[in-house]
């Protein structure tokens, strides 16, 4: 005998959000990468532009490891789109300084991403738009503004590389 699947009683949210954020990080990194940035490249040259911060405040901001933010910065550098200097406020520190070229990458990515975000919300009507970013909102800064602590930690889901 094969035992039934107990009956949904609530939408699976879980999935509905996972996979829209897995299309809408795809849709972006390829778009990025039309203009040779990734989403953490991206990340990290907006958010150094916005003022003077550290590798480790843009790895946290970024959601990003120790590793990654060293291959991000590495490959910005390389680049010529930032470089990493003494900080002014504390000289064991180093920021993530954004060059000229970097900083007109930083516009046109920021340019490419506010057109994968509009091209998603554009697929619904304005008033779904407008409901769905601000449940969204609601949803980030009250419920869900933070993960819990979990006995064994929840694995993001992986993104496939090329």
């Amino acid at each position: 005998m094969t035992a039934m699947a107990p009956a949904r009683t609530e939408p699976d949210l879980s999935f509905l959000l996972d996979h829209a954020g897995h299309a809408l990080r795809t849709r972006m990194a390829a778009a990025l990468a039309e203009i040779g940035l990734t989403p953490r490249m991206h990340c990290v040259l907006v958010h150094a532009l916005e003022e003077e911060r550290t590798q480790i405040q843009l790895a946290e901001i970024g959601d990003m490891d120790k590793t990654t933010m060293v291959v991000t910065v590495d490959a910005l550098e390389e680049a010529g789109l930032a470089e990493r200097r003494p900080s002014s406020t504390d000289r064991r520190a180093r920021i993530i300084s954004v060059t000229e070229k970097g900083a007109e990458a930083a516009r046109r990515s920021q340019q490419i991403v506010d057109g994968v975000h509009r091209a998603a919300l554009d697929a619904l009507d304005a008033d779904e738009a407008e409901v769905l970013v601000r449940a969204m909102n609601r949803l980030v800064q009250g419920h869900l503004a933070a993960p819990v602590e979990a006995p064994q930690a929840a694995r993001r889901a992986r993104q496939r590389t090329r």
